[in-house]
């Protein structure tokens, strides 16, 4: 079977999905026998993944197209070009894709944040974002989606049949593992950490619910929890309200933000933690979890969207909505080293229980179905 998957979202502009199609593509080399045909557009910016590497692989192959994301070439052009290399199933993941393509082809199915949050998005972003859903779904032949909670969206907000979903979960990247004590012990001089703190890692966008997270944090110091609350990850100008309500509660001295952490700092970062603490109030599967999991840290996270699934019987769990309910949590993780060791212990299990050849494994399936 020869596979032509458009790799043009392995750029800069797609963190998330760019990291989802290198792993999988890279896992898909050890497991699928066939010709795996690499659409790549060499000018996108792309700092991140070697896609070179990729063409080590002997059935990998890369193709380079002028074509960009989002680009009316897209329904024109691209369509041509994967026509005339003749594959027996295409996998396109990005909603923006040829909607008249006319061969069997796959769509990922990552989350339903606008529609579940719609207030977080102008009328024009809204009705963009739902007309390009709409339009994927529809030219899509199957569809892999990332969560049993993911899955479970598409069926009941846009009619998608559960039967045409593969369920292919994510892993984390083989970087996230327990790391050297001198090798976190650097990173805490280097960024100015304390020896004991609390790490939320990822974006300050509304549905990541830090605004209770504060409240909870102010909460479960006033009941004698220490650590200082270090939020790190992509920071929104146009979200400040965390860093409004830290001024409003004067815990300047007590929540550090870290914007923009690189990459290869992170396993560092989270190994070092008291305790990861994830309060999204929803997630297409929620892979901090399992990363900071993977690198030893205790987890207390939201029993929302895809989160139980994921970290499953390994993290502390509450109601994102009640901030409460987060303090207690935060409080019990913070004070007590003999659950925090058993999460540690069971966390690592659990995030073991997930890797890119599974994923691989189980999106194979999806093209063999759609194929046939």
């Amino acid at each position: 079977m020869r596979l032509v998957l458009d790799a043009r979202t392995v750029q800069d502009h797609f963190p998330g999905i760019g990291r989802y199609v290198f792993n999988l593509v890279n896992a898909l080399a050890g497991v699928h026998e066939g010709e795996i045909i690499l659409l790549v557009n060499p000018a996108l910016p792309n700092t991140r993944y070697d896609l070179a590497a990729l063409a080590r692989h002997p059935h990998v192959r890369l193709h380079a197209t002028g074509i960009p994301t989002f680009h009316w070439r897209e329904q024109t052009e691209l369509p041509q070009l994967i026509r005339s290399l003749r594959p027996d199933v295409v996998h396109l993941p990005y909603n923006v894709r040829p909607y008249r393509l006319g061969l069997p082809n796959l769509l990922t199915l990552f989350d339903v944040i606008p529609r579940r949050f719609p207030t977080d998005y102008s009328l024009r972003a809204r009705l963009s974002i739902e007309v390009v859903q709409r339009l994927a779904l529809r030219s899509a032949n199957g569809f892999a989606a990332i969560s049993q909670a993911a899955a479970a969206d598409f069926v009941q907000l846009y009619g998608v049949q559960a039967g045409a979903i593969t369920v292919t979960p994510l892993a984390p990247d083989p970087q996230f593992c327990p790391q050297p004590a001198a090798m976190v012990d650097a990173l805490r001089r280097r960024l100015g950490l304390p020896a004991s703190y609390l790490l939320y890692l990822g974006s300050n966008k509304p549905h990541k619910n830090l605004e209770r997270l504060i409240s909870a944090y102010a909460m479960a110091r006033g009941a004698g929890a220490g650590p200082m609350l270090v939020i790190a990850g992509a920071w929104d100008p146009r979200f400040p309200e965390a860093r409004q309500l830290v001024a409003k509660l004067g815990l300047e001295a007590f929540v550090l933000f870290l914007p923009n952490v690189a990459n290869e700092d992170l396993p560092a970062l989270y190994a070092g933690a008291t305790a990861f603490v994830f309060p999204s109030l929803y997630e297409g599967f929620g892979l901090p979890v399992l990363e900071a999991m993977a690198c030893g840290a205790p987890v207390a996270c939201s029993r929302t969207s895809s989160l139980p699934e994921v970290a499953g019987q390994a993290a502390e769990k509450f109601d994102p909505m009640d901030v409460q309910a987060m303090a207690d949590a935060i409080h019990r993780v913070a004070a007590d080293e003999t659950l925090r060791q058993r999460l540690a212990k069971r966390g690592q299990e659990q995030a073991a229980r997930f890797t890119w050849r599974r994923t691989a494994e189980l999106t194979l399936q999806a093209y063999h179905r759609i194929a046939s």
